[in-house]
């Protein structure tokens, strides 16, 4: 006899569904065989606490052996299991042998029912045990399929096909459907707990709208969801009432998959990096950013990007501000956590924070800011070898007179509409202009021209004035070359020798046709060249130190 072992929080449809399984021809079920033996060594209350110790087996050990893994008549026996009930010293092939599934339900739907039968409590609830079943299972080389309840009620039969697929057992339609009343497997609480269930001839659908939650059980609720989101993830046909139906997409470096972020105070995985609804970030785009690249072991341009931040916070008028010595800090500890020392670019945002209540004023500031520290291996976006492409754009760049572009801020979508149009156009980046129709900088960079062996860049009116830009001025002027920043028309980079455009994420980026028009012949230019060996050279050579560092730390991830 095969058995499958199904572990659950109460009130996730556990019984529901061990009675769908015992109306298969081929399965006996077993409900909750572990129960008194946790009564007994807890200590625990229930009404029927006498009766089930005199009427059921209490020794843990014995019920694992000969109940659970005994001699039945049929090809499969179905435990039904609440995960609390998982003791220290149980024989260790309660978990090493058979088939094993874990079914979840949202606490939101368990917490205003359970407590109508037994006082509620986070060690009643069980969820952190059930985390452990299914980390243990891992360990074993044997991760348990998850099934959430709500997926059971919206859709029985598919959910019930795929458990059954997954515990590599043929699907039976008679799981679909049982008779009203109870059935003989079921524990002698039953009366307490499975009169609705009773009344019932099949998993019943769910309400279109919830109850109104008890916000008595608030901080309960607080502590549980996380762990049910933890086992959540790991569902692989979930549905809500906005879930996605696209497939999940593969990263461009499968290994930030499993990275770690600052976020506000503390360091956390990615799948946990999150901010507050309330944030205004997500209220308005009311925060600032810098994009930084590490080399090295260092942090490249660290003091004049931070410049940067605290100026455009001030220009915003941000309350609360993090101390430099504190951002400095959250960087490095992101960065040593990730094990991040080389191939490495960081999202640095400062948002203004998160509001009591949402709106537009900044009134209602009152947390301070939050900071996010978003680290990814990252090579340069950019083809820097072979070129790119650029179009120009219909949407022309803020000015000053409505949004001054030397204020770093999140709300890009003046530059996200030019973006659009690039990608419409299968380029890799759109030409912005200012309002007088001279070119201004790329959605995402700044931009280089040299014509005659002269290097023309557009005045930093329009344009964010950007940190890599001022460092290849400077290199520009190191090198021997005419330096030029005045406005400059969309024909003279049509009809320029050479053309790059240049930023934290890309670095110097040749440009090798522009609106059809091909640059330089379509090659790499030799001012380009020169300038992008200079530029590693000083990315080589100079940053601040990552505390910690050293240079034999392996850093080839990317």
């Amino acid at each position: 006899m095969e058995v499958i072992h199904a572990w659950s929080a109460p009130r996730s449809l556990s019984t529901s569904l061990m009675y769908s399984f015992a109306q298969r021809d081929d399965t006996e079920v077993l409900d909750e065989p572990l129960y008194a033996a946790y009564l007994k060594s807890t200590g625990a209350d229930r009404p029927y606490r006498d009766e089930l110790l005199s009427k059921m087996e209490c020794d843990g050990e014995k019920v694992v052996k000969d109940i659970i893994y005994g001699p039945g008549n049929k090809k499969y026996r179905f435990c039904k299991h609440i995960s609390k009930q998982r003791l220290l010293g149980l024989p260790s092939e309660l978990m090493s042998k058979g088939k094993h599934f874990i079914l979840i339900r949202n606490p939101l739907n368990i917490l205003p029912s359970f407590e109508k039968v037994h006082p509620l409590s986070f060690a009643e609830l069980g969820l952190g045990e059930l985390v452990s079943i299914y980390s243990d299972l891992c360990q074993m080389g044997t991760p348990p399929a998850i099934v959430d309840a709500d997926e059971l009620q919206q859709d029985p039969e598919a959910t019930l096909r795929g458990l059954c697929n997954d515990l590599e057992i043929p699907f039976q339609a008679s799981m679909l459907k049982w008779e009203a009343g109870p059935i003989p497997e079921d524990g002698l609480w039953a009366s307490w707990w499975y009169k609705t269930l009773h009344k019932s001839t099949g998993f019943s659908s769910p309400s279109n709208y919830p109850h109104t939650f008890p916000l008595k059980h608030y901080d309960l609720l607080e502590q549980c969801l996380p762990l049910y989101n933890i086992l959540r993830r790991h569902v692989k046909h979930k549905s809500s009432l906005l879930t996605s139906t696209l497939t999940p997409p593969s990263l461009p470096v499968p290994e930030n998959a499993k990275l770690f972020a600052w976020v506000g105070d503390e360091i956390v995985p990615r799948e946990m990096a999150k901010v507050s609804v309330f944030d205004s970030v997500v209220q308005g785009g009311d925060s600032v950013w810098e994009g930084l690249r590490i080399y090295k072991g260092k942090v490249f341009k660290l003091e004049e990007h931070l410049d940067r931040l605290f100026d455009s916070a001030k220009a915003l008028a941000f309350n609360n501000v993090p101390t430099r010595e504190e951002v400095k800090e959250a960087i490095f500890r992101t960065l040593i956590t990730n094990g991040m020392f080389d191939n490495t670019h960081i999202r640095l945002s400062l948002t203004r924070g998160k509001k009591v209540t949402s709106g537009m004023s900044p009134a209602f500031n009152r947390y301070g800011c939050t900071l996010i520290v978003l680290a990814e291996w990252k090579p340069p976006v950019y083809d820097n070898d072979g070129g790119i492409v650029l179009v120009t754009a219909t949407t022309r760049r803020n000015s000053p007179n409505n949004l001054d572009s030397k204020i770093h801020h999140n709300n890009l979508l003046n530059n996200i509409l030019a973006k659009i149009e690039s990608n419409n156009a299968n380029v890799d980046d759109a030409i912005m202009l200012d309002k007088d129709g001279f070119v201004s900088e790329t959605n995402a960079t700044n931009i280089f021209m040299v014509k005659k062996g002269r290097v023309l860049t557009p005045r930093a009116d329009y344009c964010l004035p950007g940190i890599t830009r001022a460092t290849v001025m400077e290199l520009v002027v190191k090198e021997n070359f005419i330096l030029e920043e005045r406005n400059i028309s969309l024909s003279e980079f049509h009809t320029a020798d050479e053309v790059w455009t240049t930023g934290t994420m890309g670095e110097l980026s040749p440009v090798v046709k522009i609106d059809g028009r091909v640059i330089g012949g379509g090659k790499v230019g030799p001012v380009t060249r020169r300038l992008q060996s200079a530029y590693k050279k000083l990315t080589d050579d100079s940053g601040v130190p990552i505390p910690t560092y050293q240079k034999n730390v392996d850093t080839s991830c990317v």
